[in-house]
């Protein structure tokens, strides 16, 4: 049955190709229906028809999620790229905007008033599903992560029910979409805290990979000590020419430039990097600055855990299994997580990973489908030698397809809380595609 209010693609119409494709290329799904809304009406009509004929879920924002989960084989997609409103008010350092939203597109409507907030390192991710996980970014030292910079958000419901959340209203589905995932509905509009930010002293100094025991001591002691204002990120990527191997430093700073200067000193003593590409520049250059790096389409496959403690040892296992890594696309990050992001209690929303340390993540990459087990193979070693010194915390919005067993430990001790709160809201788990939280 067709709904003739609902903008509707099925397989064979003009479009259909282009909107079931999402940034990973290891993803190749056929929806039966993909609805393509403008309003949260629409989105709630989407809901009813796919319960109505029995069809899987799926909801698409920027569609970057590793996992694939934004795209259904079979079911039905609510496709939320067309909805592209933003509305700031400058005076209240706020920001309503709508789910279809990039970072770039966001920090653009953002920008001309000196403003911005935190989000994703690759400007083409999405807000909604970055923000919904948790939301790593450059700006989380000074002022916490995406998902503490909500404040508020219209939600469609599994019962195609609209509701507004914040701490004032329905306050309880407020605190479990704050790191939920997507489990509780379909998140229509967002409204976030925006903070004063404009220019910022960033960019990435790269050396030699034998040099990177050298560059992982600055970055140890650059991550605990450093002011909120700097946020500090250690990467191993290869170079333009696709076969010298390199450590980086990516590094952003939104304070006063005079003290980014002195606080960013130790990484500009390291030595005589091969690479120094840290300046002035808008926070949007900031966060388009590795984009070309991660070109939609291109094949993914990730792993991901925190450290409590980047070791020595850690450090090495790291070092020789990327000596060994197949595929120049690849980059090993590792992220420090402090300052503001680290205030937070662990309760106060439904994100509970707030002890500082690092995060990993082998962001495998590579453009043949021939060469796909390959490096399936190499990051899942790697992986695994690096297994004795993780903690048993994982970032949900990093984890991959076959990663489902670990959603106890993306949701960390919130986990009992947000399968109460899925009991109420979806109890017969129509967002079930993410990282799931079974309500039975």
């Amino acid at each position: 049955m067709r709904n003739h209010d609902l903008h509707m693609l099925r397989p064979g119409d003009a479009g259909y190709d282009d909107a079931r494709r999402i940034h990973n290329g290891l993803i190749d799904k056929h929806p039966s229906l993909i609805a393509r809304c403008r309003t949260s009406s629409d989105v709630a009509a989407a809901i009813t028809q796919s319960r109505r004929e029995g069809l899987e879920v799926a909801v698409r924002g920027g569609g970057h999620n590793v996992a694939g989960k934004a795209v259904t084989e079979g079911g039905l997609m609510i496709d939320l790229s067309p909805m592209k409103e933003i509305e700031v008010d400058s005076s209240a350092c706020t920001a309503r905007a709508q789910p279809g939203l990039t970072w770039d597109e966001f920090n653009i409507a953002t920008a001309p008033h000196g403003l911005a907030t935190t989000g994703g390192v690759v400007s083409t991710t999405g807000i909604a599903g970055l923000t919904l996980g948790g939301g790593f970014g450059w700006l989380q030292g000074k002022y916490g992560l995406a998902v503490d910079n909500l404040v508020g958000a219209e939600v469609v419901t599994a019962d195609g029910d609209v509701l507004k959340a914040s701490e004032a209203e329905n306050a309880d589905l407020f605190w479990a979409l704050r790191g939920g995932g997507g489990n509780f509905g379909v998140v229509t509009s967002f409204t976030f805290q925006l903070h004063p930010v404009s220019t910022v002293l960033g960019g990435v100094a790269a050396f030699p990979l034998a040099a990177a025991d050298a560059v992982i001591d600055v970055f140890r002691r650059v991550a605990k000590e450093a002011p909120d204002e700097l946020g500090v990120q250690c990467g191993f990527v290869t170079g333009p020419d696709a076969a010298t191997k390199l450590v980086a430093l990516p590094l952003c700073h939104c304070g006063e430039l005079d003290q980014a200067e002195a606080d960013i000193r130790p990484v500009r003593e390291i030595g005589t990097p091969l690479l120094d590409a840290i300046e002035p520049k808008s926070y949007i250059e900031q966060n388009r600055q590795v984009d070309a790096s991660f070109p939609a389409g291109a094949l993914n496959y990730w792993k991901s855990a925190f450290f409590t403690d980047l070791s020595d040892a850690a450090a090495r296992v790291l070092i020789e299994s990327f000596e060994q890594c197949p595929s120049p696309m690849t980059a090993c990050v590792i992220e420090s997580i402090g300052g503001a992001a680290s205030r937070v209690a662990s309760t106060a929303m439904a994100y509970a990973h707030r002890e500082p340390g690092f995060n990993l993540l082998l962001l495998s990459q590579w453009a043949e489908p021939a060469d796909t087990e390959p490096n399936i193979a190499w990051t899942r070693e790697t992986f695994e030698a690096l297994q004795p010194h993780m903690a048993d915390r994982r970032y949900v919005n990093y984890l991959a397809a076959d990663d489902g067993g670990h959603t106890r430990d993306a949701y960390g001790a919130n986990y009992e809380r947000l399968v109460e709160l899925k009991q109420r809201y979806d109890p017969d788990n129509v967002f079930r595609l993410n990282q799931n939280i079974d309500p039975r």
